[in-house]
């Protein structure tokens, strides 16, 4: 069972996040989160292992910039066509990106319930999944940690766009009335 999820921090954690001075991604200066070694053996393909020797690999976490993983000592960095996944938060105009790993939960179902209802029950689902201990993030997120805070982003995200469109069509609309 995952810990990943859990309101308090596992030790393994914590000493991920107390990394001293965190390098930056050599394309974006994003300063990545530190992800663990069994997170980029998941997430790589293969044929990619050899290129990681003993390093430390953080994350990055910038949506439009192409590093998906790079070394904290500079010299390797994994793209999109290194990894056995798409990243979600790399693709956020692409229906199908995942946005839960564990569960299947994806852009695309996140929009169509939106739009459908007006809301979404996901997050909750997700978080029901996880108290009965069925998450485990910290391998099958591509970041290495729970993914119900980027779920959370996407809603907020996808809830506001489907706002200022509701509101662009309305407006439209009383426009072509109004001559």
């Amino acid at each position: 069972m995952s810990d990943c999820c859990a309101v308090t921090p596992s030790a393994n954690t914590a000493n991920i996040q107390a990394a001293a001075s965190a390098p930056t991604c050599p394309s974006c200066r994003d300063e990545g989160r530190a992800v663990e070694h069994r997170t980029m053996l998941q997430m790589l393909k293969p044929d990619r292992f050899a290129r990681l020797g003993t390093r430390e690999f953080r994350f990055c976490q910038t949506p439009t910039c192409p590093i998906i993983y790079y070394s904290t000592d500079g010299e390797v960095a994994f793209s999109a066509d290194d990894l056995r996944v798409k990243v979600g938060l790399k693709m956020q105009d692409d229906p199908s990106a995942q946005v839960c790993y564990c569960f299947g939960y994806t852009e695309g179902m996140i929009a169509d319930e939106l739009r459908a209802t007006g809301w979404t029950v996901i997050p909750q689902k997700i978080t029901e999944l996880i108290k009965t201990g069925m998450c485990a993030c910290e391998a099958r997120n591509p970041a290495g940690v729970c993914c119900l805070g980027q779920v959370n982003k996407a809603v907020k995200r996808l809830s506001e766009e489907g706002k200022a469109s509701t509101e662009a069509s309305l407006a439209q609309a009383h426009d072509c009335c109004s001559r």
